[in-house]
């Protein structure tokens, strides 16, 4: 029997990476897609192989038609099956901008990537894993979506970046709506302050946030094995009637509290 297949988008680091060393760990072959070169992610892929996995990396930018067309064709020409597709790819500003200066090359930079990316790819991997569904009824794909505290936690100077996500929330409660009549379940991680390279040049200000201020009850940074763990379990179908759920990761720093 063919393995079960993930495709992890931004799966060569940081969160992405610890998402794709879960579902190697469970048995699932993996798709890494990013946009550095093969040589720069080599020893992801590695590492990943190394847990059992057979591993492809496609490199390209979700934000291109043409690139998520050649990711999708090379998968189905190694794998031809796809079982879960994790939207993980994201960036943050280049700039921390005042919401009152931010420029619009930012605000389309981000949003080409952070949402308008992930939602023709999703509609993409979710016409497929119909398909596939309508093959084999026994066939259980689901579709893991990773944003951010930022789409309900305002910051004012990088606003273009939380409105991203705010969308990239509703576009995964779209397709579960969708997806629904199908089976294929729709999840939402929402991580919050997790040690990566995206957060390593505002560690100073998460650190006091993190140890000098009340706004965490958990007193840590968050790592991508956290989102991983996550992640596994909702591959794995461990989360049945869930499906549209938002699952925060973030050590309660979303919590209201008096």
């Amino acid at each position: 029997m063919n393995k079960k297949v993930a495709l992890v988008t931004g799966g060569g680091r940081g969160i992405g990476l610890g998402i794709c060393e879960k579902l190697a760990a469970e048995g699932f072959d993996i798709v890494v897609s990013g946009r550095s070169s093969a040589s720069k992610v080599a020893d992801a892929v590695a590492k990943l192989e190394g847990l059992g996995a057979d591993v492809l990396y496609c490199s390209g930018d979700v934000a291109s038609a043409a690139d998520r067309a050649a990711m999708l064709a090379a998968i189905k020409e190694r794998f031809g099956r796809l079982d879960v597709l994790v939207n993980n790819a994201g960036v943050a500003p280049e700039v921390r901008a005042d919401i009152l200066d931010a420029t619009e090359e930012s605000y389309e930079w981000l949003m080409k990537i952070n949402l308008q990316g992930p939602y023709f790819l999703s509609q993409a991997c979710a016409n497929w894993m119909i398909e596939q569904k309508q093959a084999d009824e026994s066939f259980q794909p689901c579709m893991i979506n990773v944003g951010s505290i930022s789409a309900t936690i305002v910051s004012p100077n990088r606003g273009d970046y939380c409105v991203s996500k705010a969308g990239f929330g509703m576009m995964s409660s779209l397709f579960a709506a969708r997806l629904g009549e199908f089976s294929i379940p729709v999840y939402e991680i929402r991580p919050g302050l997790i040690k990566t390279d995206m957060t390593a040049g505002v560690t100073e200000k998460y650190d006091n946030v993190i140890y000098n201020s009340d706004d965490l009850i958990e007193k840590r940074w968050g790592t991508p094995e956290d989102i991983g763990k996550l992640a596994a379990a909702m591959a794995r179908g461990d989360l049945p009637y869930a499906t549209g759920q938002v699952i925060y990761v973030d050590g309660g720093l979303s919590m209201n509290r008096l």
